[in-house]
């Protein structure tokens, strides 16, 4: 049985990915902050829920160690803020920047650290982060700063990622799962979560070893760094 790690599971993007991946048999970690929140709890499957905020990296090492006997077949880091409007000139606040570049930038490599030798131990070897368009120098259009600023610096680790981790044979992406109706993108988004993950989850079925270091949208195209 294939095993899924996702980080963000209680609500939005990493709640709709347990679901999928539990209707499709295989064994989900699903961890969040509060893995008792009542839509998480719901999801039928082979589902083992974890008490994880991903910025506490004592919980990520003790998580790791707790589960030191399992190949995850696909991690996914999934959990993100916004980082608000704290990046326009006149009203850029360190403090949110901080926070906003632990989250999205700091957190998912040190999930990658604790996890790489699950990851390489299993078939598919696939490690997932979900970034955004909004982390592309090339399309950048302004504004978001403190986002765009910490969604490019994971895209950047993500390609050291695929390098540093090459002899392992692992397959390191960035997906971008375009602007989607959740608490961050907003109920004007164009794309539902339904369209979205499963979207996602067959890119990341169908991802080879030529495909790391990718950044890659949620219906297969390529984004330009």
């Amino acid at each position: 049985m294939p095993t899924v790690l996702i980080t963000g599971a209680a609500r939005g993007l990493g709640l709709d990915f347990v679901k999928r991946y539990a209707a499709k048999g295989w064994k989900v970690h699903a961890c969040a902050r509060d893995p008792a929140a009542a839509p998480l709890k719901a999801v039928k499957g082979d589902v083992q829920r974890h008490p994880l905020n991903v910025t506490n990296y004592k919980a990520v090492a003790a998580l790791a160690k707790k589960l030191s006997g399992e190949a995850i077949d696909v991690l996914i880091n999934n959990a993100g803020v916004a980082g608000r409007e704290a990046g326009t000139l006149g009203s850029i606040d360190p403090a949110v920047w901080r926070d906003t570049f632990e989250v999205n930038a700091l957190a998912p490599l040190m999930m990658a650290e604790a996890f790489v030798e699950h990851v390489a131990r299993s078939r598919d070897r696939k490690m997932i982060a979900i970034s955004s368009r909004l982390g592309s120098i090339g399309l950048n259009d302004g504004g978001h700063c403190a986002y765009r600023a910490s969604k490019a610096a994971l895209n950047m680790q993500w390609t050291s990622l695929a390098k540093d981790t090459a002899g392992k044979r692992l397959i390191c992406v960035v997906l971008h799962p375009g602007w989607v109706q959740t608490d961050m993108g907003g109920k004007g988004a164009p794309l539902t979560i339904e369209q979205s993950v499963p979207a996602m989850v067959k890119v990341i079925d169908g991802l080879k070893a030529a495909d790391s270091g990718r950044f890659i949208a949620y219906d297969g195209s390529a984004i330009v760094w």
